[in-house]
């Protein structure tokens, strides 16, 4: 009876221990109440507010931080703060009496902000490339200073300030071939020709040379270079075609090519021209290609291809050119005296002086003057040179 009380007694407190813990779950348990699932939709939920409040530490930092900044200038009239003031205020100020930065700032402006002054000095030479032949047209080569007598403008030059025997000077060469139908005759023989002149004349890593076919058009075909080979394939690449704008052709060469050539030092510039002068397609006149060719300093040298026997219009105008410039024209009429053309050319080119005077009255008018250089003291010798040349404008 005692042990069956007992049984029913432990069962009891049993039940009553089950029943507490059933009301107080463990830490471990998720609650089931209706508050707790309130607060479980609040968890939920906050998510979306920590992205939205996330950043704002970094917004509220820079908040806080932005006004500091404009603090400081506050307490300092100068918009500039003092990091920023420039250096030239305090050399400009140095040895003064202290003045405000409004006024010292003016002062330093100049200082530090002007471009270096540019001193612009006109020169009033003249330098002038000329032969000099005896009456068997052969090259004389040991003349002198007092040698020569220099007019300008049909007025005596003041003074002649240079005078040289240039022998060996460096060269820069234009060859331009009239690629047009009109000399298909011989083209052939005339480009051999032309690439033997060049190999004979053109030192590596001392001249230059180019070579422009032209038709109605001027063509590069190779660029300045002192590389023979690449010459030779130059121009071998012309090709036989098409009309004839020699006028043009020779202002592309002297304007584009050779004035803008740059040079170290003293050189001679000059341009072979081989064509039958017939020009029909050129939109500047012969005597504005003349003149580019003189502000260049270009010496022209031509080599008519006509081969009718006798002189043709085109051939006096190849003549024009060359007298202009202080060049020769050749007339080949055989094929064979074109090679023959080439070599004396190569030997004038070695065979020059070169000059610089004073003219009695200079001016800066952009005008042409005239050169006349006569040999005296010599009989029957013989100054070819350049025509006249035109002054510098103001």
């Amino acid at each position: 009876m005692r042990v069956r009380n007992f049984s029913l007694f432990l069962g009891g407190v049993i039940l009553l221990l089950a029943a507490a813990f059933a009301q107080n779950p463990g830490p471990g348990e998720l609650p089931s109440a209706p508050s707790a699932v309130r607060q479980q939709e609040k968890a939920q939920k906050a998510p979306a507010v920590p992205q939205q409040s996330a950043p704002a530490p970094q917004d509220t930092t820079s908040q806080t931080q932005a006004p500091a900044e404009p603090a400081k200038p506050q307490a300092t009239p100068p918009a500039t703060p003092p990091a920023e003031q420039p250096p030239a205020t305090t050399r400009a100020n140095e040895g003064q009496k202290p003045t405000s930065s409004s006024t010292s700032a003016t002062p330093s402006a100049p200082e530090e902000d002007n471009p270096v002054t540019k001193i612009i000095r006109v020169v009033n030479e003249v330098n002038v490339v000329f032969t000099v032949t005896d009456k068997h047209g052969r090259y004389v080569k040991n003349l002198k200073k007092d040698d020569f007598h220099v007019i300008d403008d049909s007025k005596p030059a003041e003074e002649i300030r240079s005078f040289h025997s240039e022998t060996d000077l460096p060269l820069q060469v234009g060859l331009l071939v009239d690629a047009s139908n009109s000399v298909r005759d011989r083209f052939k023989f005339e480009q051999e020709s032309a690439i033997e002149f060049l190999n004979q004349t053109v030192r590596p890593r001392y001249d230059k040379a180019f070579v422009v076919g032209f038709d109605g058009t001027p063509e590069v075909t190779q660029d300045f270079t002192d590389n023979t080979e690449a010459l030779s394939r130059g121009v071998r690449a012309l090709r036989a075609g098409g009309g004839t704008a020699m006028y043009d052709a020779l202002y592309f060469a002297c304007r584009d090519k050779l004035l803008k050539a740059p040079q170290t030092g003293p050189t001679r510039r000059a341009i072979i021209l081989l064509s039958d002068g017939d020009d029909n397609q050129s939109h500047v006149t012969r005597e504005e290609s003349i003149e580019m060719a003189q502000r260049a300093e270009v010496i022209v040298y031509t080599i008519s291809t006509n081969v009718t026997g006798g002189k043709q219009r085109g051939d006096k105008v190849l003549e024009r050119i060359a007298e202009a410039t202080g060049g020769r024209a050749f007339f080949p009429f055989q094929i064979n005296d074109v090679a023959n053309a080439f070599v004396e050319i190569q030997d004038e080119l070695r065979s020059q002086y070169a000059l610089s005077y004073k003219p009695a009255d200079f001016r800066s008018d952009g005008r042409y003057h005239t050169i006349e250089i006569l040999a005296q003291n010599h009989k029957g010798l013989r100054v070819r040179s350049r025509r006249g040349y035109y002054a510098p404008a103001r």
